[in-house]
Formats: structure tokens, C-alpha cells, sequence
């Protein structure tokens, strides 16, 4: 499965990256997948992070 995170969708609350900070950033304000972590969705954690993305901009497909 592969993550990741829509700029056009995202806010910046940082919600990604205080739940899972192994896969998620902080880019310029905004929520970003750390290099190499992009095949991270089968991660429960991942998933969460997702459904609870205020701004619903991860995607895990």
C-alpha cells in the first residue's frame, strides 16, 4: 500500500507527524511522507492517522 499527502488538501495542524513521526514530517509547514516510508499504509497507525487527518489529505491506496 503506499501513502501519501495531498498539498492542495493539507493545513499544516500536524496532526500526521505527532501521531506516527517514523513515517510523517513537518515540510514547510505542511504534512509530508519521509522519504522511504511511502509503502508504510499497511501500518494500523498509518491508517489512523489518515481517518483522524483533519483536513483529510492522506491518502492510503
Amino acid at each position: 500500500m503506499r501513502i501519501s499527502v495531498d498539498p492542495e488538501l493539507c493545513y499544516g495542524s500536524g496532526e500526521c507527524a505527532y501521531r506516527v513521526p517514523s513515517v510523517f514530517t513537518d515540510e514547510n509547514g505542511f504534512g509530508a511522507v519521509l522519504p522511504g516510508r511511502e509503502q508504510e499504509g499497511d501500518d494500523p497507525e498509518v491508517r489512523e492517522a489518515a481517518e483522524h487527518c483533519p483536513a483529510q489529505a492522506i491518502r492510503v491506496t
